[in-house]
């Protein structure tokens, strides 16, 4: 049985430090995140029309996607494999060879359930990718937006992306209206995505071209905020579920604990703060049913 030292690194154990996570609680969390995927998680992974990804490019900065699955995936307790590609892994540079480090998020709106499963990209094609599992474990229905996510019949439109401003009038339009968004961090050689969610306005700009968004109570594993508190990146996928559009974006991060910050977010314990770096706007990012 592996102890919390383990499971969780440097950034995360200080964070839970400071959060006054006890003792007891990290010794029964680290019990829950596994080296296989259950057989649930398999059948649950193979359901799903998509998943969302954190990966790096070739500059080492993390970056959040969607990964669309117009046949599927396969799981096996050690293995998941895609049916599709990662949206702008070209454009992006993201690195998806063998070896590099992936994390995965399936999510279905419908229910709001939602596991997550990290690992290692063991190979990729022009069609998917396969990759050994690493860490598996679930994650509550807290802040998910129930809505209908489902991939059209047929085959699915070209993602198409192009780089703009943090202040043009498509990303303000997507990230001010945003219910829902997906967060991808690194630390200590691993990989993170995180799905953040709440009221239309959850993720707010501000007039220095940052974007801040509350930290709600929840797992208290803190994998993004541990992994902030190493790397001081992450990237966001915000997705619109209306025009199938998504703004992309990677940069700087950091948790500020003020409580005067968090006061300004109904309910929240601290304030993540990201200076963008680099921002796409994908048009059929996630390809929508009628």
């Amino acid at each position: 049985m592996k102890k919390p030292d383990q499971v969780f690194h440097d950034g995360e154990r200080a964070v839970q430090e400071r959060a006054g996570v006890p003792a007891e609680w990290r010794e029964r969390a680290a019990r829950v995140i596994r080296e296989a995927m259950p057989t649930q998680h398999q059948v649950f992974f193979e359901s799903l029309p998509a998943l969302f990804l954190g990966l790096r490019d070739r500059q080492g900065r993390p970056w959040a996607t969607v990964c669309p699955l117009p046949a599927g995936a396969r799981a096996t307790p050690t293995e998941l494999s895609t049916s599709g590609r990662p949206v702008l892994a070209e454009p992006l540079g993201l690195d998806t060879g063998a070896g590099a480090k992936v994390a995965v998020l399936g999510l279905e709106f419908a229910t709001r359930r939602r596991n997550r499963m990290n690992g290692s990209i063991i190979a990729t094609g022009k069609d998917g990718l396969a990759i050994a599992v690493e860490q598996s474990f679930g994650n509550c229905p807290k802040y998910i937006q129930t809505r209908d996510f489902r991939l059209p019949a047929g085959p699915l439109p070209p993602a198409v992306g192009t780089r703009v401003a943090i202040g043009d009038a498509a990303a303000r339009r997507i990230i001010s209206g945003a219910d829902t968004f997906f967060i991808a961090t690194y630390a200590n050689g691993g990989a993170d995505v995180s799905h953040r969610g709440g009221e239309p306005g959850v993720l707010r700009p501000n007039a220095d071209g940052s974007l801040s968004f509350p930290d709600f109570t929840g797992n208290r594993f803190f994998n993004t905020l541990g992994n902030i508190e190493v790397s001081r990146r992450a990237g966001l996928f915000i997705p619109d579920f209306t025009s199938g559009e998504a703004i992309l974006l990677t940069g700087s991060a950091k948790t500020d604990w003020s409580p005067v910050r968090a006061a300004e977010f109904e309910g929240a314990e601290r304030v993540v703060d990201i200076h963008p770096e680099e921002v796409w706007r994908v048009r059929q990012a996630i390809p929508l049913a009628a």
